[in-house]
């Protein structure tokens, strides 16, 4: 099956969706890992909750949830001579890059002045050509464009094409498979390529969050104004988080089976990454501490009943960070 352009993908039924989802398992089950569900009691982690389930996808291929999609694209779609390209904050370069070294595909990366330096080296390291170009991931996405239609280059977006999104979606079928849906799934949104997948996969069968920076806020920003709407960008987690404007896909879906979005502070933010490591041994970057900083700072208090689910999204960060 060629999956459909994005605004087909934004209409289909929840049943069309779910079977692109499973296509696309079958498609690139063996080059991902099936990373752990990690069920511990509520109180284990100081929550008045039943369970909380932690998808511990820092653990992927790649240090990130990115390579679901982007192996999908890849084993969907022809790749030229000239191989692939893609802007990025630093996650999903890295994981087109894992996916075009396993392939043995050329891999051109777009980074913007803020990526990381431990996201520098590791494109570095898998043999990626790296292009810094603009003080954010649009300026670097224009660059990226450039180069495409120079090139001829496969051109891999970091959340808004349709193979990406459903690649994504391949991280809830995981739970549902492992252990059904929890009652809610508390999601870290940047383009929000996360988000969409899970979210076309779940449906309205269990409740999907979102989850953003208060310097970042692309979906948040979006519901208020009724559309998609470009946004300031800034703050801890803005190398992964760091889209200007909510992907079309995205918006398309989550309008239909997102059911809030939330904001949380920087501070919020480091206190459960520290946390994570202090007490979990979990090190995770930024992006991936939002669903405990929403539990921990009490900004979002779930009924004692519920079993959350929370994805530990990426990994991708200096370690040292933390000390």
């Amino acid at each position: 099956m060629h999956i459909p352009s994005p605004e087909p993908l934004s209409t289909l039924s929840p049943d069309a969706l779910r079977q692109a989802v499973r296509q696309a398992q079958g498609r690139i089950g063996a080059d991902l890992r099936r990373t752990p569900l990690w069920r511990l009691p509520g109180a284990a982690l100081g929550l008045d909750l039943a369970e909380v389930w932690l998808k511990l996808e820092h653990l992927q291929v790649g240090g990130s949830f990115k390579a679901r999609g982007m192996f999908n694209r890849m084993r969907s779609l022809p790749v030229p001579a000239a191989g692939v390209v893609v802007a990025s904050g630093g996650n999903a370069g890295i994981a087109v890059a894992t996916a075009a070294r396993s392939l043995g595909v050329r891999c051109e990366v777009f980074l913007p002045e803020l990526a990381t330096a431990a996201k520098r080296a590791a494109l570095a390291a898998l043999g990626a050509t790296v292009n810094v170009q603009g003080a954010v991931y649009n300026e670097a996405l224009a660059a990226c464009l450039v180069r495409q239609q120079q090139t001829g280059a496969l051109l891999m977006h970091a959340y808004d094409q349709p193979e990406v999104v459903i690649g994504a979606g391949t991280l809830a079928a995981e739970i549902e498979d492992d252990v059904g849906l929890p009652d809610r799934v508390l999601v870290s949104v940047g383009g929000g390529g996360l988000i969409a997948g899970i979210a076309a996969w779940c449906g309205t069968r269990c409740r999907v969050e979102a989850l953003e920076p208060d310097l970042a806020p692309t979906l948040h920003a979006a519901r208020l104004a009724g559309e998609p709407v470009d946004v300031s960008v800034g703050g801890l987690a803005a190398d992964s988080l760091g889209a200007k404007r909510i992907g079309a896909i995205a918006w398309g879906l989550s309008q239909r089976f997102v059911a809030d979005s939330h904001l949380l502070a920087d501070s919020a933010i480091r206190s459960a990454q520290q946390r994570l490591w202090r007490d979990l041994r979990l090190a995770v970057e930024p992006a991936a501490a939002l669903g405990l900083a929403m539990l921990w700072s009490g900004a979002l208090v779930p009924a004692p009943t519920e079993r959350v689910a929370v994805v530990l999204c990426g990994a991708n960060f200096d370690p040292a960070s933390l000390a």
